[in-house]
């Protein structure tokens, strides 16, 4: 059985999303990120940069959400959340599932901190121009990827649910409401927000 080492309030919600969209049995190890567990020899051996989420698989061992949910789409097949290798879809798959580290997350930092870099030198251009690709690709949904859910939605609506509701960092579009709706209605998602919130451990 998997092991989800993760924390509530943190960014463990697109893990917990994740393995509850599988539909598999997991266990959650509470690692609680206040009191230092993170940075314990044994959570250590899990994830050498000392943060959650991270994952146990058997001797697999990893971290970044990203990363996570690739592996675990293509564990769980079954679970349909990832196009199959020589899907046409797999491509976008790919790019928007990185998407959410590479250039929300950067993004939203560059707005939090207020720093001014070039958009030709940052990896990520510039926030204005990610929040305007990511509304131009949510236009016509309902998914990122058109009809069929996936983990890059995971990783996206996690990333852009964080942006957008809960520290409204950045402003809300249509788009995105539309968007963040369908994914908040998600059981799934509804299940992992228990747990992110600290109301069910």
């Amino acid at each position: 059985m998997m092991k989800l080492y993760w924390s509530p309030r943190s960014r463990s919600f697109t893990a917990l999303w994740l393995m509850e969209e599988t539909g598999v049995s997991y266990e959650r190890v509470l690692t609680d990120i206040t009191t230092g567990a993170q940075r314990t020899l044994e959570f250590l051996t899990v994830n050498p940069m000392g943060k959650v989420p991270a994952l146990q698989d058997g001797e697999a061992t990893m971290a970044e959400a990203a990363a996570i949910c690739t592996y675990v789409a293509e564990r769980y097949p079954e679970a349909r959340l990832a196009p199959p290798v020589g899907d046409p879809h797999r491509a976008k798959y790919l790019y928007w599932l990185f998407f959410a580290p590479s250039c929300i997350e950067p993004a939203i930092a560059q707005i939090a901190t207020k720093m001014e870099l070039s958009s030709v030198a940052a990896g990520w251009g510039d926030a204005q121009r990610v929040f305007d690709v990511l509304e131009a690709a949510l236009e016509t949904g309902p998914w990122i990827l058109g009809e069929k859910f996936s983990a890059a939605d995971i990783a996206i609506g996690s990333g852009l649910n964080f942006a957008v509701r809960t520290f409204k960092m950045v402003p809300s579009r249509p788009a995105f409401d539309r968007y963040l709706d369908r994914c908040s209605a998600r059981p799934a998602f509804q299940r992992a927000q228990e747990y992110a919130s600290g109301e069910k451990i």
